[in-house]
């Protein structure tokens, strides 16, 4: 995946097709099994279940224009045991047909895929009617739904067969413009399971992507590396539900700091499903999203839009540096004197950029923080950890206890005992 990333840099541009073209391929090989049926809303050629057609026409169905009809069938046959595919537009399947895809689909928990293609800005001319940027949002929160946003075609094709074999509603999601192929058929692939695309031994942020910005995010680690000097893990996280989140805890503790992109609204998809998750855990961490802005689109180019809407690599750079710059640490040219901690109000800076304002986060900062970060709150005979608890939590005891630790095992031991 690395070499993905340096091919996006060159001349040399990477095979490109669009994702909806990875689920025309996904149906051929999902469609071994004769349970598989694809129902289609009079949109076959556009969302590449043509192919399906061809092959099995005893298995295909045309609905026509119709997608409140299209979830209902398709929910009585997965009754009947059959592995339905429904496919349309996103804008308008979920964006046309939630109610039924709610009560008919998610609520009786049966094994529906549907697949909403053309999504995003990036159908371009088709303009704001026809760019789902909130279907994502509309899909996550209905209970037993299962959301995926594939990378690039082959990660759709492969996400397609996963979804066959599935147990329960699964949401995919597609685009309709050529992006770079940034995967191989050798890239692990599971439903749940995030991929680490770029690794970094001392991350400074981690970039949390999906989607067609997959490879922007790819870009943009790139350019932080050669021109800024800054460390990313890179992140494809292809599904939104469920979140893989011990990939996400582990970046968070590592990183301290994430970016999330998305060809979506902000609110309620995938950077607002890691803000969610991450508030509620015992790693509360800095973010940054990359997203469409409370916007509808407009009509226009797909290159056009993305960079209209600020989602692009340039961006992605942008929100890092804006990221890393505002929880940067001292420098070590401090004045005679000055301690190498700041505060910012009752919250403490380490050494090393992390800010932590609880007692739990600056136990786990501690599990991740290197010997030489930690040496440097240990200078000149003071403790900047016990110092902060005595000011800012006035529990003189923990802080006496700090006190007389020398190691940062042992400091984090004592606080772990009194989390």
């Amino acid at each position: 995946m690395k070499n993905a990333a340096m091919h996006l840099n060159s001349a040399q541009p990477l095979p490109s097709a669009a994702t909806r073209d990875g689920l025309g391929e996904g149906l051929l090989i999902a469609g071994k099994e004769k349970k598989v049926v694809v129902l289609c809303a009079d949109l076959a050629e556009s969302t590449r279940t043509v192919a399906f057609k061809k092959k099995f026409p005893d298995r295909f169905i045309e609905v026509g224009v119709a997608e409140q009809n299209l979830v209902t069938i398709a929910s009585g046959m997965a009754s009947m045991g059959k592995i339905p595919f429904a496919a349309s537009f996103a804008a308008f399947s979920p964006g046309r047909n939630w109610e039924q895809i709610r009560t008919t689909i998610c609520y009786n928990n049966v094994a529906v895929k549907i697949a909403g293609c053309h999504a995003g800005l990036s159908v371009g001319p088709d303009g704001a009617t026809h760019q789902a940027l909130e279907d994502v949002a509309l899909m996550r929160i209905l209970p037993n739904m299962t959301v995926i946003v594939p990378c690039d075609a082959i990660e759709a094709a492969k996400a397609t067969i996963a979804a066959a074999q599935h147990p329960s509603p699964v949401y995919l999601r597609f685009g309709r413009e050529k992006t770079p192929t940034i995967t191989t058929q050798e890239t692990p692939f599971s439903i749940g399971k995030a991929n680490i695309i770029i690794e970094s031994n001392n991350p400074s942020c981690a970039l949390i992507a999906n989607g067609i910005l997959v490879s922007e995010a790819l870009l943009a680690a790139e350019t932080l590396k050669k021109e800024y000097g800054i460390e990313t893990l890179v992140i494809n996280c292809h599904t939104v539900k469920p979140l893989d989140e011990k990939t996400i805890l582990d970046a968070a503790r590592r990183c301290g700091k994430i970016v999330t992109a998305e060809e979506h609204q902000k609110a309620g998809g995938l950077g607002s499903a890691i803000a969610e998750f991450l508030a509620q855990s015992d790693v509360p961490t800095p973010m940054r999203l990359v997203a469409v802005d409370d916007s509808f689109g407009e009509s226009g180019t797909a290159e056009e839009l993305l960079k209209k809407y600020h989602l692009t690599a340039k961006d992605i750079v942008a929100k890092v540096q804006e990221l890393v710059s505002s929880h940067e640490p001292p420098s070590e040219g401090a004045v005679e004197g000055e301690r190498i901690t700041r505060r910012e109000g009752t919250a403490l800076i380490l050494s090393n950029g992390t800010t932590v304002r609880t007692i739990p986060e600056l136990h786990y900062a501690l599990m991740s923080m290197s010997d030489g970060d930690f040496s440097k709150h240990m200078e000149k005979g003071s403790n900047d950890f016990a110092e902060w608890i005595r000011a800012e939590f006035e529990d003189h005891s923990l802080a006496n206890a700090l006190e007389k630790c020398t190691t940062k095992e042992h400091v984090a031991a004592v606080l772990a005992f009194r989390k």
